[in-house]
């Protein structure tokens, strides 16, 4: 026996389970007056946000949830979503958290495919939600979450989030202990959260990640971005996206505070950030473009440095030099739902590049880059020989990661996970190419999934719908570039029958009754589709046609 294992066991006393739910307890403990919920003129102190977690927590075990079992949510971006991050992964529960633009049959599908044993509603998505449970043949129980600054939307579900809080109340949970292990996983592989992704199909795959994981994205955030300790946090980006990019748990693990927006629009933006001194916000590019296009009152409401990390579809320089110039320090990362949002980021050499002009540094800044701290393995290699490609900015590659901090796999779908993860290397879809320097540059994705304002699009679910109009031959769509919203999707028709047409406006009108609403084709070009010899259609083609338009 090695000299090192002899007598020199794992116990209580030197290993803990990691999990980013302990994060919250030492905020709590250390900072309990610290605010770490503000949303409108409620603010909520780290103390009292513990013992609210603690008390849903309290209430969902008493109502028979635990290990394994799914508690979904449908919510904007309130702090009862920021609360859910933490109240039922301390159960023991998994958090599912639901992208509230989709349509009524795919939150349906969500739902059952998830196995739901509770939806916590806000009162925004009644009407989506109603929909969608009478889908369901044996829809979950419903709790609503009232926002009473919110005058619209329906409540449904009898029972509301604050009668959780209330029926827990009494639990010894709620009372701040000197460790964590009350409510620690047994076992850091545990699942804390299931996201669903559009994929390449038209039913989304569910993502499955694990506490550990959670736990070193949340502290990878907090190094990437040298947040220090209390941030003031804008949330621009939607909790649902990969559980908020990981970033709940990152504001417990240095005690920020939290400002939640209901919508995002460039003057409760710009108000926001006058208001509450916020040091650092996450967005898409489509929310770069929207402040950058805001009023000069607005953007002069801002007299501080402010942060912003964004991922998504890659952002044009032009928007990178437009924050920079600002006086927004853009930290440009990348990721996917798989890998719990960004695991590599354009990290600046200031050494290197600090004397180029503004327009240099922007293209620079808008390469996806390295590997973040917690990302054990990156590369761009050949998905067929699982070697890297060259370092020479040219060669076309996957990439590829591997590390803690990547999902566990796809719920229910083991030929998924077992394709993903070929070679003992997850594989991301996207094609980039490896520059001298180390950093990657992503130039397409061989899986034709749009990325839309940072929501995934699948081509195929577009097309699948298309061909099920009974006018409509053939049917391809591809990305197309926007300004606003980074890429958009564009429909390529052919029609049954010439004497029977179609215009642009139908087909979008019709897509708009079958579909989110950003997922609705902006163009429809009707013509024959170029094939190869074996019949596939040429969307390489057909990109360089939208592209054209």
């Amino acid at each position: 026996m090695n000299i090192y294992d002899q007598d020199l066991d794992a116990n209580s006393a030197n290993f803990t389970a990691l999990s980013p739910i302990s994060m919250m307890r030492r905020a709590a403990s250390i900072y309990p007056d610290k605010p770490a919920v503000v949303y409108g003129q409620r603010s909520v102190a780290w103390g009292e946000v513990y013992v609210r977690c603690a008390s849903v927590a309290a209430a969902l075990t008493q109502r028979g949830l635990g290990r394994g079992d799914t508690v979904a949510i449908l919510s904007a971006n309130l702090p009862e979503m920021f609360e859910a991050h933490f109240a039922v992964p301390m159960c023991g529960a998994v958090l599912n958290a639901i992208n509230m633009r989709l349509d009524a049959a795919t939150v349906a599908f969500i739902l059952e495919h998830g196995e739901a044993k509770l939806l916590l509603v806000d009162k925004e998505f009644g009407p989506l939600a109603e929909e969608a449970l009478a889908l369901m043949s044996a829809p979950p129980p419903v709790v609503h979450i009232d926002d009473a600054t919110y005058p619209e939307g329906k409540l449904i579900g009898e029972e509301n989030y604050e009668d959780l809080v209330r029926q827990g109340a009494d639990s010894p949970l709620t009372q701040i202990s000197a460790d964590a292990s009350d409510f620690l996983p047994n076992d850091e592989w545990d699942a804390i959260a299931l996201n669903y992704t559009s994929g390449t199909t038209g039913n989304p795959k569910g993502v499955v990640t694990h506490h550990r994981g959670a736990y070193l994205n949340a502290v990878s955030n907090a190094l990437t971005w040298s947040m220090g300790d209390h941030p003031v946090y804008l949330w621009t980006l939607p909790m649902f996206h990969c559980n908020g990019w990981c970033f709940p748990w990152t504001l417990a693990a240095n005690a920020g505070t939290s400002v939640c927006l209901r919508q995002v629009r460039d003057d409760a933006i710009y108000q926001a950030m006058a208001e509450y001194g916020v040091t650092h916000f996450c967005g898409a590019p489509v929310v770069l473009n929207t402040l950058l296009s805001a009023t000069d009152e607005l953007k002069n409401l801002v007299k501080h440095e402010v942060k912003v990390m964004t991922a998504g579809a890659p952002p044009p320089a032009a928007i990178i030099q437009g924050m920079q110039a600002q006086g927004m320090d853009v930290t440009h990362v990348y990721g996917l739902t798989e890998t719990y949002g960004p695991v590599t980021l354009c990290a600046w050499r200031e050494d290197l590049w600090g004397g180029l002009g503004d327009e240099e540094k922007a293209v620079l800044k808008s390469r996806q880059g390295v590997g973040g701290q917690m990302l054990e393995g990156l590369m761009v290699a050949d998905p067929e020989t699982m070697q890297p490609v060259p370092k020479d900015g040219q060669t076309i590659g996957e990439v590829m990661m591997r590390g803690n901090n990547v999902m566990k796999g796809y719920l229910k779908n083991p030929s998924a996970t077992q394709e993903a993860f070929v070679g003992g290397w997850f594989h991301s879809g996207d094609l980039a190419v490896w520059a001298e320097d180390g950093y990657i540059q992503i130039k397409d994705r061989s899986k034709d999934i749009i990325i839309s304002g940072g929501e995934n699009i699948s081509s195929i679910e577009i097309e699948d719908l298309l061909f099920k109009h009974p006018d409509i031959l053939e049917a391809a769509v591809v990305a197309k570039s926007d300004e606003k919203w980074g890429e958009t999707p564009c429909a390529f028709v052919t029609l049954r029958d010439a004497n029977k047409p179609l215009n642009q406006d139908q087909v979008i009108e019709y897509c708009r009754d079958n579909l989110a609403r950003f997922k609705v084709p902006k163009n429809v070009i009707f013509t024959d589709l170029p094939k190869t010899s074996t019949g596939k259609v040429q969307k390489f083609a057909l990109r360089e046609l939208a592209e054209a338009l």
